[in-house]
């Protein structure tokens, strides 16, 4: 499963709905308390590898059991009231909040009410505590039984995941099915929200030495192609994504991507300026992972002053 949306007048009954809820986020008992007819239902489904989005509303009030076997649900209200029972502890989540439900744990939704939408995000327990080590640098820690996203980061990485799930769900293309492609794209999401809502270590705070930095732009350098995630560059370098983040605003003046944007651009211009018959300006910005051809036409203009195809061209 890819992308699979299933709504209105897909679900027969109640029994469609749990089973098409357990195929796309986890396995569960499901028990409506309410009249409601289960066609009005709906189910949108974005499968990233070890990351997995679920949209998902409801006809009528149900409550859910779900142990989430070997994964985290983190569920986001986008209107209502989601109360949950985590292990014992009650939590009632609101738009601007998350519930984390942690893996093998038991979690009940008294009362979904028809009002909530939510939208679900999976990530396999396995891939979260690697990428934690990866982007933190420390063993991972248990995440808060509930996430506040009303912070200018939290708003930030809720926005990642829904412009995330608009991409795969708007592409027909082979490029959102490749694992490469996927694994990166959760790789990201993991990193965000590590970082808008782990608190920062302290140790932190004491900056990044200069080695560190040239160690990731040597490997920029070697390779601009290489689809890097921030993740990558804190494993290269050893450190946490954080610091990574710290050593380049305090020895480049510049973020990163920003660095790995300009590199491209670069390599992206001497190719232009060097091609040869029949090349194209879609294939060499793909070559160097310019994978936003508007993007990449409009950054080339503003660096050197014209077109890519009017470079080309001369």
């Amino acid at each position: 499963m890819r992308y699979a949306s299933t709504a209105s007048d897909t679900f027969d009954g109640w029994d469609d709905v749990h089973d098409a809820v357990a195929a796309a986020y986890f396995p569960h008992s499901m028990k409506p308390l309410s009249a409601g007819p289960a066609a009005r239902s709906v189910l949108d489904v974005a499968d990233l590898g070890p990351c997995r989005l679920a949209s998902m509303a409801l006809g009528a009030t149900v409550s859910i059991t779900s142990e989430h076997p070997g994964a985290y649900a983190i569920n986001i209200p986008l209107s209502g009231v989601l109360p949950s029972l985590i292990s014992g502890t009650a939590v009632d989540t609101v738009v601007g909040m998350a519930a984390v439900c942690p893996p093998d744990t038991t979690t009940k939704i008294p009362q979904w009410e028809p009002s909530c939408q939510v939208l679900g995000f999976r990530v396999e327990r396995v891939f979260l505590e690697r990428e934690y080590e990866r982007v933190l640098a420390r063993r991972p820690r248990a995440l808060p039984l509930q996430l506040d996203l009303r912070s200018e980061d939290g708003r930030d990485w809720q926005s990642l995941l829904q412009v995330s799930f608009d991409q795969v769900r708007r592409s027909h293309s082979q490029m959102a099915t490749d694992p490469r492609f996927t694994t990166v794209m959760a790789s990201t999401l993991i990193t965000g929200l590590l970082l808008a809502t782990t608190p920062e270590d302290r140790n932190d705070r004491s900056g990044t030495r200069p080695r560190i930095v040239r160690r990731i732009i040597d490997a920029i350098e070697d390779d601009p192609a290489h689809p890097w995630t921030p993740a990558d560059m804190a494993e290269l370098a050893g450190v946490s994504v954080r610091r990574v983040q710290q050593g380049f605003r305090e020895y480049v003046g510049q973020t990163p991507f920003q660095y790995l944007h300009d590199v491209r651009l670069e390599r992206a211009h001497r190719d232009l300026i060097d091609a040869g018959p029949g090349a194209t300006v879609t294939d060499i910005a793909m070559r160097w992972g310019l994978t936003h051809t508007g993007r990449f036409a409009g950054d080339y203009r503003q660096r050197y002053g014209r077109s890519p195809s009017e470079t080309l061209s001369r």
